[in-house]
């Protein structure tokens, strides 16, 4: 994931905040004193009730603001509020706006030829340079405030908002950077990274397809919308934006390779499901079968017992006085009657499976798995085609060569899946053939480890590469020919 703060240090030139040695010393003494008096003068009834004086009062504070200097690091602010009392004071007899209101008017509009906006950004920048984020955020916002249709302090109060990690400013910020006609493509980018945060996908993606209106060709920002499209589960679309990508830029590796993952993925996903809809298709049948068969069984034992009580009572009509026949008679009968009550309900169990079984809906499970097959088959096409472009590019490369290595080794373990549920006589049809194949598929997969492990030395590659080996040495014992 890229970083998202976006400018590091707010210098522009027209912001850079002047050392206080560099400005006239008499100057900063000057501005000193008539603040002094300023402060002092709000006090006084007579002062604070004139339009001039506040107008004075906003022009003093406006070019502390502007000179740099450390004798007021919130002058701006001052300088707002003075303006704000001119426009209330400054009224004709008919209640209309005066001379200096109209003028205080023009610079709270942050309009052409006034300094206001220009304050607050050089004093938001200021602050920013001194590591007072919070204070520089409030200077960008008051920037704005003054001068609605401005980028720079929305950038700006965004960078410091998010700095803070006051997301929820650092979106409107951000936003309000776009919608007043930025085009920043980092911006974009970090305002998608704000909104993906909050699990808010299609803002995210809407604020990257913004930001591509702006910038056609950004690569980060094409980028990202595969990414928060991964991470928003819409793994199809992510793959039909990364195609587009790759085609549009077909020697890009890194895109290339992962087109092919997301294939790979896909590809492990879909087998996964297949599985389980095949164990869903054939469990309910197994289980009325399976119930069926205890059935019967159970109804076996009551034809058993039956012969056998019959066979008794004949040895008691001819030996009456025989204590050990009726005992055994009065063991049978109590055996023919707990066989009896279990038939009953084995026949309840039995008669619940097949009610079960004939409602799986199999037609559409049938399809869903036909589906699902299709689907898996073309990923693993896709996959392989994909890692081989890649390795086309640029034949030492670690996650081509390893992901195919574990794509064949995979397809191996499959396929030994089903030697290992053979019975006896299913081995001994074809379970020598299908071994064949298995070790064929590992004998596929070591060439990929073993350059990948040259290409990298990592762990993994190699614990794969002696686990291969291993079952090679397996095959080889037991003298299967290894068939691709």
């Amino acid at each position: 994931m890229k970083k998202v703060f976006f400018v590091s240090a707010l210098t522009l030139a027209s912001f850079t905040a002047f050392s206080q040695d560099a400005l006239n010393k008499a100057m900063v003494d000057q501005f000193r004193k008539d603040k002094e008096k300023s402060d002092k003068d709000v006090s006084d009834p007579k002062n604070s009730a004139k339009a001039t004086f506040w107008m004075e009062r906003a022009k003093l504070y406006e070019n502390i603001a502007m000179s740099g200097s450390e004798v007021d690091s919130s002058a701006a602010k001052t300088a707002l509020e003075a303006y704000k009392k001119v426009v209330e004071l400054d009224l004709t007899k008919k209640g209309e706006a005066g001379k200096s209101s109209k003028e205080a008017t023009k610079a709270l509009n942050g309009e052409e030829g006034t300094s206001l906006f220009n304050a607050f950004v050089k004093q938001g920048a200021e602050k920013y340079q001194n590591k007072n984020l919070n204070g520089a955020l409030e200077m960008f916002q008051l920037a704005q405030e003054v001068n609605k249709k401005d980028t720079t302090a929305a950038l700006y109060g965004g960078i410091a908002a998010q700095q803070l990690e006051k997301k929820d400013d650092a979106k409107t910020q951000f936003a309000t950077y776009i919608n007043n006609g930025g085009k920043d493509p980092s911006v974009f980018y970090g305002l998608a990274q704000l909104y993906r945060g909050d699990n808010d996908f299609d803002k995210a993606i809407e604020t990257l397809n913004k930001g591509l209106e702006k910038s056609p060709g950004n690569k980060d920002l094409k980028s990202e919308i595969v990414n928060i499209l991964l991470a928003s589960g819409k793994e199809d679309q992510a793959i039909a934006e990364l195609t587009a990508l790759t085609t549009s830029d077909p020697k890009n590796v890194q895109n290339l390779v992962n087109l092919a993952i997301l294939y790979d993925n896909t590809n492990t996903r879909a087998t996964q499901k297949i599985k389980e809809l095949n164990n869903k298709l054939g469990s309910g049948s197994n289980k009325a079968a399976n119930a069926a068969k205890n059935l019967e069984s159970e109804k076996g034992k009551i034809e058993v017992f039956d012969g056998e009580i019959k066979r008794i009572s004949a040895l008691i009509k001819k030996q009456p006085k025989n204590a050990d026949l009726k005992r055994q008679l009065a063991d049978v009968t109590g055996k023919k009657k707990e066989a009896i009550a279990a038939v009953a309900t084995l026949e309840s169990e039995a008669k619940a499976a097949a009610e079960s079984s004939a409602s799986t809906d199999k037609t559409g499970l049938e399809k869903e798995l036909a589906d699902l097959k299709a689907k898996q088959a073309n990923a693993s096409s896709k996959a392989i085609e994909s890692y081989k472009k890649v390795l086309e590019l640029e034949a030492t490369n670690y996650d081509a060569l390893y992901n195919l290595g574990v794509f064949y080794f995979n397809e191996a373990v499959q396929l030994k899946g089903e030697v290992d549920n053979m019975n006896m006589t299913e081995y001994q049809q074809k379970g020598k053939e299908v071994e064949g194949r298995v070790c064929g598929k590992f004998q596929k997969a070591k060439p990929f480890f073993e350059k990948a492990v040259a290409a990298k030395d990592e762990s993994e590659a190699k614990e794969n590469l002696a686990t291969v080996n291993s079952v090679l040495e397996q095959f080889a014992g037991k003298g299967i020919t290894c068939v691709e």
